[in-house]
């Protein structure tokens, strides 16, 4: 072999070498190079190739994913992935997952300080006055629009809280929150640090705009008892009580506890009776809810694992109901007396309280989900129900037909208990996912209006708990979001 060809395939072999990527990953100089080249090979070929999933942004879609390795596609480069040690890992694939959710959370927050965001594309005041004029929208229509492009500007103000114990407000962190009817006052369970939960409730008649500032008012008698359930519920008057559904601690069983509100602060002087608390041994109940129906009154029901249990506050008697699946969810009808439940199973029944719970005619409407039922909501004609579930989907139902007619998209859940807002005066509906984005969709058409990030890093400790209300603070509020998060709320108010 002469000198001559024994250089040409040298050379070739060197070339050969340094253009196989694998090679190119263990030499640190030139691997961003071969990233480079390697993103021309993958646009040149197309669909020959499939996508990387080894990373949620759009850069590295173009690049192949490495059994071990990450790429990174701000720098343009792969990184290993090591193994966890002592769990502290600088770099798996949840802490990517971590902070590329963070980085979009920030950046949808400075989207809304910016408030560049609008409901639909070309959807502006100017647009909608000019169709109007033109004939091309009708008034109901118009009057449509122009909520949802209100709906889109609305901004986040942080409420300033008062309490007689201003420590326990910045180190306890809210739980969950829950408006009364009249959206007056606000219910609430926060966590505390030693343990268990603490309860309170928020006189809302104050938040008055452009100071946002409301007083929290407590009873620290009743505390350490965690909630799985609870609802306003009318006995003396309208949402005279709250109804909990309190897990065991201890040897100490779990139970259902309506709880006067006027042991926090008396909103009816004179009507309100204090000290009318009422405990009812139901040790496990996933649900509960109160009944405004005639035919049920002074009733409350109780979701617990495979019946429904119905109890008369007053008589004492109590019904039970056999289920095949854990009760998750429940709602009374106004006109008729039907008590709707969610299950475990993904089955939605009702109960027709008319016929006891003798023998199996007491089923009078029963639709199925894939997954199991967070949430079910009655609206207001009762011909219709809109339900959620651990798969994330949220479906209308017509109960007459007993088929989905509308789904409302881009709900995120795979195993919280989230609860359902829905407000058919201002056309919305409002859910809060998983990812801690707090969703607003058209009631009327499944639109998304509105995604609003949480102003805390999304995790599961913090998923926000929210309230949307006409009226904020009485009949002369104005409407508007509330969002408890942290050991912080948060108005998203009307401009």
């Amino acid at each position: 072999m002469n000198k001559s060809s024994w250089q040409s395939r040298r050379r070739h072999g060197r070339r050969s070498h340094q253009q196989n990527p694998w090679f190119r990953l263990r030499d640190p100089e030139d691997r961003s190079d071969s990233q480079a080249a390697q993103s021309a090979q993958d646009s040149s070929h197309g669909d020959d190739e499939s996508p990387s999933t080894s990373s949620g942004t759009a850069g590295a879609s173009s690049v192949p994913e490495l059994p071990g390795f990450y790429f990174d596609p701000e720098k343009k480069r792969y990184f290993r992935l090591l193994p966890g040690h002592n769990n502290c890992n600088p770099l798996t694939k949840e802490s990517i997952r971590q902070k590329e959710m963070e980085s979009k959370r920030l950046r949808l927050l400075e989207e809304e300080d910016k408030q560049k965001k609008i409901a639909r594309m070309g959807f502006n005041a100017s647009s909608m006055l000019r169709k109007s004029q033109l004939g091309f929208l009708n008034v109901t229509n118009y009057c449509h629009l122009a909520h949802e492009l209100r709906l889109s500007c609305m901004e986040r103000k942080k409420v300033q809280i008062r309490s007689l114990d201003p420590s326990a407000l910045a180190s306890d962190r809210f739980n969950l929150i829950l408006a009364d009817t009249n959206s007056d006052r606000l219910f609430t369970v926060n966590d505390v640090k030693v343990g268990g939960s603490k309860y309170g409730i928020i006189n809302l008649q104050s938040l008055k705009t452009p100071t946002l500032k409301v007083f929290m008012h407590e009873n620290l008698y009743f505390t350490n008892r965690k909630v799985n359930s609870v609802c306003w519920a009318s006995l003396n008057h309208l949402d005279s009580h709250i109804l909990l559904c309190l897990m065991g601690l201890a040897e100490t069983p779990g139970c259902a506890t309506l709880l006067p509100a006027s042991l926090f602060v008396n909103s009816h002087p004179g009507i309100d009776r204090p000290g009318m608390l009422c405990s009812f041994r139901i040790p496990g109940a996933w649900s509960c809810a109160w009944s405004l129906n005639i035919q049920a009154n002074n009733c409350f029901s109780t979701g617990l694992s495979r019946r429904v249990l119905l109890t008369n506050v007053v008589t004492g008697h109590r019904q039970s109901f056999g289920t095949n699946s854990d009760v998750l969810a429940q709602q009374f009808a106004h006109m008729v007396p039907l008590l709707f439940n969610g299950c475990r199973s993904g089955e939605i029944f009702a109960i027709d309280l008319r016929c006891g719970n003798q023998g199996k005619g007491w089923k009078a409407t029963r639709l199925f989900h894939d997954s199991a039922v967070t949430s079910v909501r009655i609206l207001q004609d009762e011909q219709y129900l809109m339900a959620s579930d651990m798969a994330g989907k949220i479906k209308l139902w017509d109960l007459r037909t007993t088929k989905c007619i509308r789904q409302y998209e881009g709900h995120v859940n795979e195993y919280a208990y989230l609860p359902l807002h829905v407000h058919e005066e201002e056309g919305i509906l409002v859910a809060v996912g998983q990812d801690c984005y707090t969703r607003i969709w058209s009631l009327h058409d499944a639109h998304l209006l509105r995604t609003i990030p949480s102003p805390y890093p999304a995790s599961k400790a913090d998923i926000p708990s929210v309230a949307f209300s006409s009226r904020l603070g009485g009949s002369r509020g104005a409407p508007g979001l509330l969002m408890a998060v942290g050991q912080d709320l948060y108005c998203y108010s009307y401009s």
